[in-house]
């Protein structure tokens, strides 16, 4: 979580929303983003959805079981789409997000019963650090 919230300060360094996530294999890191969806004139460039990308690019699959998300922020519903898709074992996240957290917090799509595959949670990882950080954001920009 350490390393996602390194991401998630550049991002924020990057004028953008500041949320980190790294995607971790077998005890190493296999990929990572950051928001950039203003740099990239992208609505989909959310910093869960860069480091799966990362993570299939080295891979050479689109589907990584066994690999845990590390996100500093819960992620939102596209994201979880995404997460369930790559077979995602496990996502940690640090700040849930009562707006749009798609993890328990307004929905919880990686536990939804109707669908072939789900994903263990867990929350409140370094969520004092994570919160702040997008408080701090948002406080900035007001």
């Amino acid at each position: 979580m350490s390393r996602a919230l390194s991401l998630a300060r550049r991002a924020r360094d990057e004028g953008e929303v500041p949320v980190g996530a790294v995607v971790v294999q077998d005890g190493r890191i296999i990929g990572e983003g950051w928001n950039r969806p203003i740099a990239l004139a992208d609505p989909t460039a959310h910093a869960e959805i860069l480091a799966l990308r990362a993570a299939g690019s080295l891979s050479g699959q689109y589907r990584l079981p066994g690999a845990s998300l590390y996100v500093t922020l819960e992620p939102c519903p596209m994201c979880a789409g995404a997460i369930l898709h790559a077979r995602i074992s496990q996502v940690v996240f640090g700040a849930p997000d009562p707006k749009s957290g798609a993890a328990g917090s307004l929905m919880d799509l990686l536990q939804h019963q109707a669908l072939n595959h789900r994903v263990e949670h867990r929350s409140g990882i370094l969520e004092e650090e994570c919160g702040r950080l997008l408080r701090d954001f948002f406080r900035s920009r007001r």
